[in-house]
């Protein structure tokens, strides 16, 4: 499991958005100029790029939604062993991360929605003659 190194699961999600990171030279690669409309399928390279994509989105929250529910987890029970022992200090230091750590991971998945409607939109603005989607 990634989470417990925040910097690692970090790393981890920069990998996993490369194709939300270049997705308008992916558009511009897979979609046909004018001239080129007969040697490539636009419905089939849209259609394509589109599960792909999907797919990212679908991991990428899976897996951010995993560590914030491990996480919240490990900060139920630092606090409560802080109940149990107040004075201990390793205790307060590792509740203090974690739930730093919590906050972190939250706002991740509120950047995951950022870069999800970018990349929709990018998509449907270059792709909307071609194919569009059963779930939009």
């Amino acid at each position: 499991m990634i989470c417990p190194d925040f910097l690692e699961f970090q790393d981890i999600l920069k990998k996993m958005r490369v194709l939300d990171d270049k997705i308008v030279y992916t558009l511009n690669t897979s979609i046909p100029t004018e001239s080129f409309k007969t040697k490539v399928n636009a419905t089939e390279a849209c259609q394509e790029l589109y599960h792909q994509i999907q797919k990212g989105h679908e991991e990428r929250e899976s897996v951010i939604k995993k560590c914030i529910v491990t996480t919240a987890d490990s900060v139920k029970k630092l606090l409560s062993a802080k109940e149990t022992n107040p004075d201990d200090f390793e205790t307060l230091k590792n509740l203090k991360a974690e739930q730093r750590k919590l906050r972190l991971l939250q706002t991740e998945l509120s950047v995951e929605e950022v870069i999800k409607e970018k990349t929709t939109k990018l998509f449907t603005e270059k792709c909307r003659s071609y194919y569009k989607p059963n779930d939009s």
